[in-house]
């Protein structure tokens, strides 16, 4: 899978990004799309999170490019090393935001059960249905 993080500031025109951000989220090609309301994970905003399969990245991207105007977008693969997807191997269009990596570092006791639950998520998001 591929990931975006569309990342939404406030409060300064926060309507309008929202609706933006869901416009962006919508697009052609996207798997699986996600609001998260405050910050998550190692991402310190607001974000539409936004999946899409790896052959469909030559089209979502420059869409994304052309469409984006002053909205914050990380896209990743997903490998398995969530540190290095976020950051090495990561592209990011607009600013590029900081993250708490921290939360990514590799834990021993969730590396099986991170590893099942993306397993699960992309056959999920394949066959079209919510995880």
């Amino acid at each position: 899978m591929v990931f975006t993080h569309i990342f939404i500031s406030t409060p300064i025109a926060a309507f309008g990004r929202r609706a933006r951000a869901r416009r962006i989220g919508s697009v052609r090609g996207a798997a699986r799309a996600r609001r998260h309301d405050k910050p998550i994970g190692p991402h310190s905003q607001a974000m539409y999170q936004v999946a899409f399969l790896p052959p469909q990245f030559g089209t979502v991207v420059p869409w994304l490019m052309l469409h984006r105007q002053e909205l914050n977008i990380l896209v990743h693969l997903e490998t398995g090393d969530d540190l290095a997807d976020h950051t090495t191997h990561s592209l990011w269009l607009g600013e590029k935001l900081e993250l708490n990596v921290e939360v990514l570092r590799p834990r021993t006791a969730n590396a099986k059960f991170a590893c099942h639950h993306s397993q699960r998520w992309i056959a999920l998001c394949r066959a079209n249905t919510t995880c």
